[in-house]
């Protein structure tokens, strides 16, 4: 089920809420909240609702099991259960992948052969949540929870079941037992969730059209029609995902839930470490804490460090797709982090803003190629249209009608408002505050009730598509 669809948002969404203020009490709450999740994965991915509530039953026992013991087997007990939920991703997402490279290398013809196994919707977010439950138990930042209704209910609540943010176990496991939910809570959610609406549909779902058009049927795009494409595909995915995690942090404050921010305005960065601090923060951080941390991260030598950096973004890219593209991606955030880490730009730290940000977001949109590559091949034949190997102005994307006013519009506005830092004006600097905040209040109401009627027409039209990370 899509959050952006009539079923949800007319269907799903009323009927929810109803049962969830309905029910008495939190247990009761939690105890329809995980319902409707279930119901809610189910919807997609019916057949792999079992594997969610065996991963939930693992990890609730799991987490048991490290809480009662100390020492050597307390560490080997986590080291255990965090091994097959890996295992487990690796399973479903990696499999076939291993299978392929090892096939390529085997000698005589010789090859292996798989069943075909599909990916469970949202496993990559579900199984990190899982394993950060088991690690903040071991550590002894929080204890083992012994009601697996609220293991289970931090494991698959809904709002961020399939796509995130990824939410550690610690910073909602007394919201879990203990939550408020509040009118003054309910209005804030209710705008986060339109503007993260309005940012999929409006935004990043209109300028797919082109970058649609540049990857995926034009075989060898002009330099100006790759670089229209990439700047199409640059808008997208970040309002495809910013607005994921807005609508997702905007029905988890209603239930009561305080769901970590995911970007910052990411294309405002000065350099890839300071991107990293804005886009995807709940990944990264996770990344920090749970891998880069323990491997030692800038303890040791300048070398440790690079080898750590390195090690930490390999195995970022990998976690979002079984594809070289992917791993290269990762490769190539690494190695800017190494080289900013490694003072070998310290010259734009004293250049104009607009030189700096000019490099990282080149750094960015290059890395974007990779990302949205089907294969090592598409990627190099795109960037050699980005230096205008296949030609300068050739522009075939009208034969494709995607460069509609509408279309360029939403890219337009997308570019300024993914790179301008805008702040409204301060009326109250010419206004009574009374009168400066009911005219703010007016017209947020206004504007908020706009973007959502015209979210609804476009939804209602069959316009919106599915959200890109739910692949990963």
């Amino acid at each position: 089920m899509l959050f952006p669809s009539i079923t949800f948002l007319f269907y799903f969404l009323p009927l929810f809420f109803l049962g969830y203020c309905l029910a008495p009490g939190i247990a009761a709450k939690n105890v329809f909240l995980l319902f409707a999740s279930l119901v809610f994965y189910a919807w997609g991915e019916p057949r792999f609702v079992i594997v969610l509530i065996g991963l939930i039953a693992l990890n609730y026992y799991a987490a048991l099991l490290i809480g009662a013991n100390r020492g050597v087997r307390r560490t080997r007990a986590t080291a255990i259960a965090v091994g097959v939920n890996l295992l487990l991703l690796g399973v479903f997402k990696y499999a076939d992948f291993a299978v392929s490279g090892l096939n390529a290398v085997l000698p005589f013809g010789l090859s292996f052969a798989l069943p075909g196994l599909a990916l469970p919707l949202g496993i990559s977010f579900f199984t990190f949540h899982a394993i950060s439950y088991l690690i903040d138990v071991h550590r002894g930042d929080v204890a083992a929870n012994r009601s697996p209704l609220q293991v289970a209910v931090y494991i698959a609540m809904f709002p961020q079941l399939v796509a995130g943010p990824i939410v550690r176990y610690h910073t909602i496991a007394r919201q879990l037992a203990a939550r408020r939910m509040t009118l003054g809570r309910a209005s804030a959610a209710t705008r986060i969730f339109v503007i993260g609406l309005a940012q999929k549909v409006l935004i990043a779902d209109e300028v797919a059209r082109i970058a649609e058009a540049v990857f995926d049927r034009a075989g060898q795009p002009s330099f100006a029609e790759a670089w229209l494409g990439l700047g199409a595909y640059t808008i997208q995915i970040y309002f495809d995902f910013a607005g994921y995690s807005n609508m997702a942090i905007g029905l988890g404050l209603a239930l009561g839930f305080s769901l970590p921010r995911n970007f910052r305005l990411p294309y405002t960065a000065r350099s890839i470490t300071e991107f990293w601090r804005r886009w995807h923060i709940s990944l990264s951080q996770w990344m920090r804490d749970y891998l880069y941390i323990p491997l030692g991260g800038s303890r040791g030598s300048a070398v440790e460090t690079y080898r750590n950096l390195w090690t930490v973004f390999v195995l970022c890219g990998l976690w979002h797709g079984a594809n070289w593209t992917f791993i290269i991606w990762g490769v190539h955030h690494g190695f800017f982090l190494v080289i900013e880490r490694a003072g070998l730009l310290r010259a734009l730290e004293r250049a104009p803003v607009a030189l700096s940000r000019l490099y990282a977001l080149l750094a960015i949109m290059s890395g974007w190629v990779w990302f949205r590559a089907r294969d090592l091949d598409h990627a190099l034949t795109f960037f050699g249209s980005l230096v205008g190997v296949h030609g300068w102005t050739d522009l075939s994307l009208s034969a494709h009608m995607v460069l509609q006013p509408v279309t360029l519009g939403a890219a337009l506005i997308g570019a300024i408002l993914a790179t301008a830092r805008i702040e409204g004006w301060r009326l109250s600097a010419y206004l009574p505050a009374p009168a400066a905040r009911l005219l703010y209040g007016a017209a947020d109401t206004i504007a908020i009730g706009l973007l959502f009627g015209l979210a609804v027409l476009s939804v209602a039209a069959g316009a919106y598509s599915p959200f890109l990370y739910f692949r990963f």
